[in-house]
Parts: structure tokens; C-alpha cells; sequence
């Protein structure tokens, strides 16, 4: 009897905690921009400057995991976040427009939920940091709404 309670409370909670995991998916991020991906964060770019000085885009490296919605240059895509030493939930002003989301900190190996445009010059107007000079080849994207997603 002790089996079959303990296993039904594991299988409950295991249920619960599947519920809960969205992916990084809500609202926004399902409906702003033109894309949506999921992808790994594998270069940050180096460090970010401080927002004392200016407002700025950085522009980071990513590994496209899933394709939501949205059509893009590749697998490997350069996306710059706007003042990215500010959570995603502050990071908004009047400069930006609608940008936002659940990520704290950017971080090598984390995983983001995002809605991006492209490209980056038709939607931010501001200094762009661009560490990265690979991205030059292609589309740099701006991110609207960046989500953790795992």
C-alpha cells in the first residue's frame, strides 16, 4: 500500500512539474516580432559595457535549437539585447520600444525563448557593441522578448 501511495504522489508531482515547464513560452513571446526560436546562447559577446555610460545593443551568438515561426539565415544567428547588464523585465525605455522577458543575466550555455526581427538597424537606431566580427557576414536580429526556456 505504501508502494502504490508513493507512487502515485511521484507520478502527480512529475505531472505537475511537466505542466509548469512551458519552454519558455507565454504571451509575448508567441506573438511579438516576426520569429520565434529557441536557441543556446554560445557567446555573449564579451563583457557588456555599463548602462552609465550609453544605452546600447549587444550583440550576442546563438545556436538555433527549434524554429517556432519565422524564417532564417541558418542555424548560427547573431541577435542583439538591449542593455543587457538590466534584467529582461526592466530593460525597456523609451529608446528600445517593447522589449522584455524572464532572463536575468546572459550566460554561455543557458537556453532562450525569443521574438526577433530583422533587421536589427530598421528596429534599433542606437549604438550597437559588436564584439563578434563573424556576424558581419549576415542578418543581425533584435530581440523583443527573450525568455529562459530551460
Amino acid at each position: 500500500m505504501k508502494a502504490a501511495s508513493l507512487m502515485l504522489a511521484l507520478a502527480f508531482l512529475c505531472g505537475a512539474c511537466g505542466q509548469s515547464n512551458t519552454g519558455g513560452a507565454d504571451a509575448k513571446v508567441t506573438t511579438l516580432g516576426r520569429i520565434e526560436v529557441t536557441a543556446k546562447l554560445l557567446d555573449a559577446g564579451g563583457e557588456f559595457p555599463p548602462n552609465d555610460l550609453y544605452d546600447y545593443a549587444h550583440i550576442m551568438k546563438y545556436e538555433v535549437l527549434t524554429t517556432h515561426r519565422g524564417m532564417l539565415d541558418g542555424k548560427t544567428i547573431y541577435v542583439g539585447h538591449y542593455n543587457p547588464l538590466k534584467p529582461r523585465a526592466s530593460a525597456a525605455d523609451e529608446r528600445s520600444g517593447e522589449v522584455g522577458g524572464n532572463v536575468t543575466r546572459f550566460i554561455a550555455g543557458d537556453v532562450h525563448r525569443m521574438a526577433l526581427v530583422s533587421p536589427i538597424d530598421e528596429h534599433f537606431m542606437g549604438a550597437q557593441v559588436n564584439k563578434l566580427p563573424e556576424s558581419e557576414k549576415g542578418a543581425i536580429y533584435w530581440a523583443l522578448w527573450t525568455n529562459r526556456a530551460s
